[in-house]
């Protein structure tokens, strides 16, 4: 099918039309609150910050104009005022019947800009929410130290932003360590000559990441997240510029509504399919995790043959999931990933709900975490790339040296650096130890992300992240409408990963931009065209992360370390770590916290042995 006319998008006369959810609903819970009445305990919560960056202003000064509360029209420069950070659907209203009317893309001469932002979901009382808060509780109400650690963390991305954060919260006084000019690793994002913002990757935050979505909310910032509406949208390669939707009910509980998402969609999954995939997931359901675990063992094409899944299946639906999760394709992903996956998906009623962030990561979302840790005392400091770790005579760390000659000292130490730069910078002595020469399996996969600036609006598309089913690209979005700092009314800015990418991390940028737009061209059959016919470049971005989250093939799983390393006072954070997210945001908060709880168990250990004597000694 077209793409669904409450999303399509295209500029009608410069107007943009945002519509709010059908009805209104209740503010959920406080997380504190809820965990306050079902366990008996008092946490208390960040209180709210200042929104520093106005995006309502940002806006109006791009697009000059304002919007009314009330109207569903907008000025006639066909700009729209957001208000703080307040989702766009919470502002304007228009006539349902005017919101939900049907047309086809094909046949419409004129098109609304039609976009949505849907509440947050009720994410407070499931499981892994509550776990998540508990532990990020347990740093706020630890002991306080007599003399707080100084800990010494390399890279400031979200694993070590996270491991900062947490540190900072027990007291502690974190030196956090970044070897460029920008905050966030993984998520990193530079702003170009004309004031645009092109990223590392397509990042998308999902409900089923629950220490994420409790960062969000101890920062106050949670209403920087763009929810969407609960679907998985692909694209059809059979039937060029047409998609095939996954809809979540969100009246049904989970498990339920993911089952029936499926059993809907009769384009991609036959019932013969459904039937023998829903027969090989039953030993998961039944097995639990002892199952999934031992799935490491096998690749997804491996696993779909096994369960008597025709291979036109993985080719042409788990090649999408593949790609998404870890950028390669189906015959070399480990089935224990996708099982992860779906687990999440399936058991938490908005686990595969998405939103996107509201503006660029370095500034929505690391800043935050940032200013967190510097009123608490830490330190962020950037241009501070680590050239080698010294050494005390019995192995452990003395200081970190940087490429500039300044040594770094602390109590104890942390790498949070993706794991093919710490394998590079580790010292000999630790190269035989099994905890580091386990290392050796982990290998950072290549990821090209590609941003294109269109000299028109793009109607074939969604509010919505959408999987492109193709071999060349992952996912895409047009990021001009689905986030509020990049929207413009009046040109698409696509954003694609283009993976699996090893074949052409060592291509030139116009041999990318080539094979992408042939892609494109397939997946907007009427509106572009590979020689630029249709609609022209105006500009592209292009971003090669060589090594970017570790690959998850088979067998990986036993090599991954745990946080608290054989080396006394020496940690490792990152998704490639220990911990049940794998290779993901998710992964990399939760290995940051994990860190932090190491380091604030072993405190009294890691203590200055001055400071130790004077603990015994008060004791005694």
């Amino acid at each position: 099918m077209r793409a669904h006319p409450r999303f399509t998008l295209a500029a009608m006369n410069g107007e943009r039309v945002c519509c709010l959810e059908r009805g209104s609903k209740p503010e959920p819970e406080p997380w504190s609150t809820f965990l306050n009445r079902n366990r008996g305990q008092r946490f208390q919560t960040e209180p709210n910050r200042v929104d520093r960056f106005r995006l309502g202003s940002l806006s109006a000064r791009r697009h000059g104009c304002t919007a009314s509360r009330c109207g569903s029209t907008v000025g006639q420069t066909g700009g729209l005022s957001f208000t703080g950070s307040d989702a766009m659907g919470h502002k304007l209203r228009i006539p349902a019947a005017r919101a939900f009317t049907t047309r086809s893309n094909r046949d419409a001469s004129v098109l609304k800009v039609v976009c949505i932002d849907y509440p947050r979901p009720e994410l407070e009382n499931t499981v892994n929410y509550l776990e998540a808060a508990y532990l990020s509780s347990s740093f706020r109400t630890s002991p306080r130290p007599n003399k707080p650690l100084q800990v010494v963390i390399a890279g400031a991305g979200l694993a070590g932003l996270s491991t900062a954060k947490y540190l900072a919260d027990a007291g502690h006084k974190p030196i956090l360590l970044e070897a460029r000019d920008v905050l966030g690793g993984k998520v990193a994002a530079w702003k170009d000559d004309e004031g645009d913002w092109y990223e590392t990757g397509l990042h998308i935050f999902f409900g089923a990441y629950p220490n994420v979505q409790n960062l969000f909310g101890e920062l106050g910032i949670n209403d920087r997240l763009q929810w969407k509406e609960h679907s998985m949208i692909f694209a059809m390669p059979n039937k060029p510029g047409e998609f095939s939707r996954f809809d979540f009910p969100e009246i049904l509980p989970a498990p339920i509504n993911g089952i029936l998402a499926i059993l809907k969609n009769n384009e991609m999954l036959t019932w013969p399919d459904k039937v023998k995939f829903a027969i090989g997931l039953l030993p998961a359901i039944i097995g639990g995790q002892s199952y999934v675990e031992a799935q490491d063992g096998i690749t997804v094409k491996d696993w779909m043959r096994k369960q008597g899944v025709p291979d036109r299946v993985t080719d042409e639906v788990f090649i999408a999931m593949s790609k998404a999760l870890n950028f390669i394709n189906p015959d070399e992903l480990s089935m224990q990933c996708v099982l992860i996956a779906l687990n999440r998906f399936l058991q938490e009623k908005h686990g595969s709900k998405m939103a996107f962030l509201d503006g660029n990561p370095p500034e929505r979302l690391c800043m935050p975490i940032v200013d967190h840790i510097e009123s608490r005392g830490g330190q962020v400091r950037l241009n501070s790339r680590i050239q080698k770790i010294e050494l005390n005579e019995d192995g452990s760390v003395k200081s970190f040296i940087l490429n500039d000659g300044n040594v770094i000292e602390g109590d104890a130490y942390v790498f949070a650096t993706p794991v093919d730069i710490l394998k590079l910078l580790l010292p000999e002595d630790w190269k035989k130890m099994q905890y580091f020469s386990k290392l050796e399996k982990l290998v950072g996969v290549p990821v090209i992300n590609v941003h294109i600036w269109f000299d028109r609006k793009l109607k074939n598309t969604y509010d919505h992240l959408l999987f492109s089913r193709s071999p060349l690209l992952s996912v895409y979005a047009d990021m001009s409408v689905t986030c509020k700092e990049y929207y413009n009314p009046n040109q698409s800015m696509l954003e694609l990963v283009f993976a699996p990418a090893e074949e052409w991390i060592s291509r030139s940028n116009e041999e990318i931009i080539e094979a992408t737009m042939k892609e494109l061209a397939k997946l907007f059959p009427d509106e572009i065209s590979a020689d630029q016919s249709k609609a022209k470049i105006l500009k592209y971005h292009i971003v090669k992360t060589p090594r970017s989250v570790y690959k998850t093939t088979p067998g990986t799983e036993p090599c991954r370390p745990l946080q608290k390393s054989p080396i006394k006072g020496f940690y490792l954070a990152g998704d490639y770590t220990k911990q049940k997210y794998l290779a993901s945001m998710e992964g990399a908060v939760l290995s940051g916290k994990l860190c932090a709880q190491a380091i604030v168990k072993d405190s009294e250990l890691l203590a200055p042995k001055e400071q130790r004597e004077l603990a015994e000694a008060t004791v005694a």
